[in-house]
């Protein structure tokens, strides 16, 4: 008989912790500010032990690590499906518009921890760790995609880096104090400001 069922079932129930231990920290954090919560405290709001965090994650800023994994886990995914002919503008606004659209959606709990990542200092290196790995990912892919030479062609490093910086903008233009506009609304407008020079190179 398969096991696989089971297998399948020990990683839902793992993935169902790791999610309310992630709810849990992402909660506080976000309403006492990062210095001001302790592990004990997220463990006990997700109603495990503090055994049980660290088994999922190492320390409380892993937690908001992993938040912003996951917010750029699909970006290269979403390069790739993009049909071929596409325009490099039209296909990178497509990869980074899904965490953007992500936390549109979903801006009451989204909002607080991206003004959290943004604000912390110690938080906001690693983001721009992620936001590093995100522009190696995607140049990679353009690489691919447009069949170039990733030695001698500048191109795919300097298309990542610009939909990683409008990527960036985005995130700290939405989070501002007052700040009212829809996230992927302001993606769609940078990317029309960098349109003309992501598209030179195929136009």
């Amino acid at each position: 008989m398969s096991t696989r069922p089971d297998v399948s079932l020990a990683q839902r129930k793992r993935q169902l912790v790791a999610t309310e231990l992630t709810e849990a920290a992402l909660q506080l954090l976000a309403l006492r500010g990062f210095d001001a919560v302790t592990v004990d405290e997220i463990a006990t709001t997700a109603g495990v032990s503090k055994r049980t965090f660290f088994r999922y994650f190492a320390s409380k800023e892993d937690v908001v690590v992993q938040f912003l994994a996951d917010m750029g886990a699909d970006m290269r995914a979403g390069l790739a499906a993009r049909p071929p002919e596409e325009r490099p503008s039209e296909a990178l606004l497509h990869a980074v518009s899904v965490p953007l659209a992500l936390c549109g959606d979903h801006a009451e709990r989204a909002l607080p921890v991206v003004r959290l990542i943004l604000r912390t200092p110690a938080l906001l290196a690693r983001f721009l760790e992620h936001e590093a790995r995100w522009r190696e990912e995607l140049t990679e892919e353009l690489t691919e995609r447009l069949g170039l030479d990733p030695g001698a062609d500048l191109f795919p490093r300097l298309a990542a880096g610009m939909a990683v910086a409008a990527f960036d903008t985005v995130l700290h233009h939405w989070s501002a104090d007052g700040a009212t506009e829809d996230p992927t609304v302001l993606i769609g407008r940078a990317f029309a400001l960098l349109a003309p020079a992501l598209d030179r190179e195929t136009g």
